[in-house]
């Protein structure tokens, strides 16, 4: 019989849970302390991809444009709401046109009344850590010649642009419709009182 001291060998499944687990708490540590540098994270982020396009350049590899992309569309969720106002207006009026049982409306009875905070889509956290990874993982791509495809480069580059012009200018002009700003660039509100 064994006694209590003896340990019992765990199986290598279970060893292996438990370095991952191990990493899991390290990696989450790592990114519990980066919380609160907003700025520094921004500039690691930066240099990161000025590394990525050295690397394309040194390297003359047509890496680009799948990165670029997959950014634009973290950045427009970045700036669109996550209650998305043109939904809430149709759902209204859906509600107007069925639904008229004579109950009092709820207050406020204009929607200009309440504070309603800018709620984005992607937080700003996971923004910032989705393009990390991205650039991460395409500087680790451009290592291998696999994923090296040659393209006419041209075509890409006005693609880009294209695309990046034409969804601006519709969350652009979503904004203006809606009257919401995703960006608090030090605006206070200004109350009226003594001079």
């Amino acid at each position: 019989m064994m006694s209590e001291n003896e340990s019992v060998d765990a199986s290598p499944v279970q060893n292996l849970q438990a370095q991952y687990a191990n990493l899991q708490r390290k990696y989450q540590s790592m990114l519990d302390k980066w919380t609160p540098y907003t700025l520094h994270r921004w500039l690691t982020t930066a240099g990161l991809l000025a590394v990525f396009m050295l690397r394309i350049v040194f390297a003359q590899g047509w890496y680009i444009d799948a990165l670029a992309i997959y950014l634009l569309n973290l950045l427009l969720a970045f700036l669109q709401p996550k209650f998305d106002p043109s939904l809430q207006e149709d759902l209204m009026a859906d509600d107007m046109e069925g639904g008229g049982d004579g109950e009092a409306t709820p207050l406020p009875s204009q929607r200009d009344d309440e504070f309603r905070p800018f709620v984005r889509r992607l937080p700003e956290w996971q923004f910032w850590l989705s393009s990390t990874r991205a650039t991460i993982i395409a500087i680790l791509c451009t290592t291998s010649e696999i994923f090296d495809v040659p393209v006419y480069w041209p075509i890409l580059v006005v693609y880009f642009f294209v695309l990046f012009f034409l969804t601006m200018r519709r969350q652009i002009q979503h904004m203006i419709k809606y009257k919401y700003v995703p960006f608090d660039i030090g605006r206070k509100a200004k109350y009226g009182g003594r001079k």
